[in-house]
């Protein structure tokens, strides 16, 4: 692995929460870390209310989705070094925090308008304008339809 130039390993941070954006940006960051030989540091996080639903491992739920992701994520054939976590919070709090000293943080945009994103207080939106590295926002690669329109899928990267 190569290394920064303070001496640490190189990272790429990536949120994974198991929509086809985050799969797409986990291939992405996968690929970049082959060329640049950084290490992949997958992160989840998970959040839900206090609720009397003890019974429901959600932690483990989160550990079993992401690693399938990067199960799929390692059969696309680069060999490169994959870690994940998998932790308790706010979602781009979360990422923010583990992308402290990384390369890059690479996250999913599930494509909502603007409207619908600072009601919502988007993650990728959030990310872009608080993360302490450079932001790369993968949307997701199935086209949208609208009104039975096709319409022109986005690149890869905003």
């Amino acid at each position: 692995m190569a290394q920064s130039p303070d001496g640490q390993e190189r990272r790429i941070v990536v949120g994974v929460d198991g929509s086809l954006a985050s799969k797409a940006a986990l291939a992405w960051a996968v690929g970049q870390a082959a060329r640049t030989d950084a290490v992949v540091e997958v992160v989840t996080a998970y959040y839900w209310f206090p609720m009397p639903i003890e019974e429901v491992d959600f932690k483990g739920l989160a550990t079993h989705m992401v690693e399938d992701a990067i199960l799929d994520a390692a059969d696309q054939g680069a060999p490169v070094k994959i870690i994940s976590k998998v932790v308790r919070g706010n979602a781009a709090k979360v990422l923010m925090e583990a992308a402290r000293g990384a390369e890059l943080l690479v996250v999913g945009s599930r494509g909502h308008g603007n409207l619908t994103g600072a009601l919502l207080g988007s993650v990728s939106q959030q990310c872009v304008h608080h993360a302490t590295c450079p932001v790369v926002v993968v949307h997701d690669p199935e086209p949208a339809s609208l009104s039975g329109q096709l319409l022109p899928q986005p690149g890869a990267m905003t």
